[in-house]
């Protein structure tokens, strides 16, 4: 496990950077005022990522971005965000059909079959010769968290290298029945709160998209690159042994509680079925730091007073490094240009801001001193999926840089008894899809909590063990014993 420690000794350096990197210039680059169309040898990559779909505004955003784009490096953007609640099917079917794409949007769940199966292209030293401002940027243990079998098939997204997980609240609606959002941090308290206020407005407080509460994994389980959650390691278990984290019992005990909600309409009856979408919410539960409640979740959920309360630890893994990779299609017929659009993502701020905030003048507008106004909440693009938070512009809301948050949290995470082990899954991919197929179909009625835990796990139990996951189980142990 020498990387593990390499990492954990490192966290601090890559994150002071990151600082630097957040209060550095903003950019003095004015967009091209050129045509998209002016420059007839100019390469058009599409980019294929997850968010909520794509924005009504997309053809005056490429009008802005694309000049510039074609301006600086000769290239085109052609997007596509796929809701969250397709992107499972949808990026199985771009992987699996051999559709044309160059950049695609990955992470910890599928990254390594998908280079297993290839997908991606290496670009161990095309990174280094087309995007070596990018390269010198990114930290070189973030390059090694990406790397499998010591080749980089995928630009890591510098950004919270660590998992911590949030209840977030409209504070207001917790104030008018006099709830203390701060003593409410398990799913006991939770109940009680949030039944308090069901009964007083008579609908349901908890939204839940067909996601559910299935951040339980990550927020406990290290589920070693597979993609599969029925399968991993808890994070402070030092015999490092794979189970299925679906059985644990503390887990178990919380999706009583969620079954419990689910029945008495504490949370919403459309839930294993629902999209993710920005809509109003009382209460839900995010992936971030705490900042967000008031820079992102907030505006987004139309909450003026969101606050967010963490949900356990603060844990770093390689499954929380590789939570948001772009890769180049190993089909991709101008790598070299992609290469170069990546650096431009990661190193413009310009560029970033745009795709983080979308069309300047329509959704944001820049201050005299540089920070950002946000004009509305439409634009649908995932920050977290495009490229690294330190070169985001600050909103002139914020009170202080919230990137210093992301910071604190890296360096006081925890890391996983994993950290470093890199999962061969080259002799159970057949094994692996198949348990991915199982839990593909009940995962949406198990995290929701519509259907009885205890009694849907057996069912989906028995279809993981005829699919095969003894022998990916086995195989998993094998390589983690080995590597001890």
């Amino acid at each position: 496990m020498k990387f593990k420690k390499v990492i954990a000794m490192s966290m601090a350096a890559v994150m002071g950077f990151g600082l630097l990197a957040g209060c550095g210039s903003k950019g003095n680059e004015e967009a091209g005022s050129g045509d998209a169309s002016k420059n007839k040898d100019a390469v058009t990559l599409k980019w294929i990522m997850v968010g909520n779909g794509m924005p009504d505004n997309y053809k005056a955003w490429l009008g802005q971005i694309n000049p510039y784009l074609e301006d600086k490096i000769g290239v085109n953007l052609d997007m596509e965000v796929v809701p969250w609640g397709d992107w499972d099917n949808r990026r199985s079917v771009i992987v699996n059909s051999g559709e044309n794409f160059d950049i695609l949007f990955t992470d910890q769940s599928r990254y390594n079959s998908e280079v297993s199966t290839g997908a991606f292209m290496d670009i161990s030293d095309l990174i280094k010769s087309e995007g070596s401002d990018l390269y010198k940027m990114i930290p070189e243990d973030y390059w090694k968290a990406v790397s499998i079998s010591d080749k980089v098939y995928g630009v890591p997204t510098y950004k919270d290298s660590s998992v911590t997980e949030y209840f977030v609240w409209d504070n207001a609606l917790a104030e008018k029945y006099n709830v203390d959002i701060k003593q409410v941090q398990d799913y006991e308290s939770l109940y009680t709160a949030l039944k308090t206020i069901k009964d007083g407005e008579g609908t349901a407080p908890y939204y839940m998209s067909k996601q559910g509460a299935d951040f339980m994994v990550t927020a406990y389980f290290d589920s070693l690159g597979t993609g599969l959650a029925p399968l991993g390691v808890r994070y402070d278990d030092d015999t490092m042994t794979v189970v299925n984290p679906m059985e644990d019992e503390n887990i178990l005990k919380d999706m009583d509680i969620v079954h419990k909600m689910y029945k008495e309409g504490i949370i919403n009856g459309d839930a294993p079925t629902a999209d993710d979408a920005n809509k109003y919410r009382t209460f839900f539960t995010a992936q971030g730091w705490s900042g967000a409640a008031a820079s992102t979740w907030g505006p987004n959920n139309s909450i003026d007073d969101c606050v967010a309360v963490q949900y356990g630890d603060t844990v770093v893994s390689n499954t929380s490094v590789r939570g948001s990779i772009n890769a180049i299609s190993s089909g991709c017929k101008n790598p070299e240009k992609a290469i170069q659009f990546l650096q431009l993502v990661n190193t413009d701020s310009k560029v970033r801001d745009w795709l983080y905030y979308g069309v300047e003048g329509e959704n944001f507008k820049y201050t005299d001193d540089g920070k950002i106004d946000k004009l509305n909440t439409d634009w649908s693009m995932a920050g977290y999926t495009q490229g690294t938070f330190f070169n985001v512009s600050q909103l002139s809301t914020d009170k202080e840089n919230q990137w210093d948050e992301v910071k604190q949290l890296n360096q006081n995470a925890t890391p996983s008894v994993m950290l470093g082990f890199d999962l061969d899954t080259s002799k159970i991919e057949t094994e692996l899809a198949n348990c991915r197929a199982v839990y593909e179909k009940y995962k949406s009625e198990f995290w929701t909590g519509a259907q009885d835990p205890r009694e849907l796990i057996k069912t989906i139990n028995s279809e993981l063990e005829a699919a095969g996951w003894e022998t990916v189980r086995a195989e998993a142990q094998a390589q983690v014993d080995a590597s001890k």
